[in-house]
């Protein structure tokens, strides 16, 4: 029995284009199927809820998330190892997504978003009668 969901987790190959300056990393990101939704857990250290855009348009999700600079105005910096800057990731999930009921939430560096699949795309369990 093919278990498989009908549902594409590819990444995309585009590159969205930056109109700030500054680096932009790609979150590092688990996504994990449930029976009625898609799961995406994001690393994304430094970031506030209301630094998150989220968009889902035609079967593709976009992350951009603004990170600002924890340094920006400080003098007397002796070492700086850890790379401050935005994150940004898209990925192609196809139309198994019903967008209307798409939820996410963004604490302590992480970003969870629940992609609720569609109920056509959700699988069903068929009894059997003897």
């Amino acid at each position: 029995m093919n278990t498989q969901s009908s549902i594409q987790k590819c990444e995309t190959a585009c590159t969205p284009e930056r109109a700030r300056a500054g680096r932009t990393y790609r979150p590092n990101v688990d996504i994990v199927e449930r029976p009625d939704e898609l799961l995406l857990i994001a690393d994304v250290p430094g970031a506030r809820a209301e630094n998150v855009d989220i968009q889902y348009e035609n079967g593709v999700l976009t992350l951009n998330v603004t990170v600002p600079d924890r340094f920006e105005n400080t003098t007397g910096l002796v070492m700086r190892e850890y790379g401050v800057g935005d994150f940004a990731r898209t990925f192609q999930l196809g139309d198994g997504i019903d967008n209307s009921k798409i939820h996410a939430q963004c604490a302590d560096g992480v970003l969870t978003v629940h992609l609720p699949k569609a109920e056509k795309h959700r699988a069903r369990k068929i009894a059997v009668k003897g």
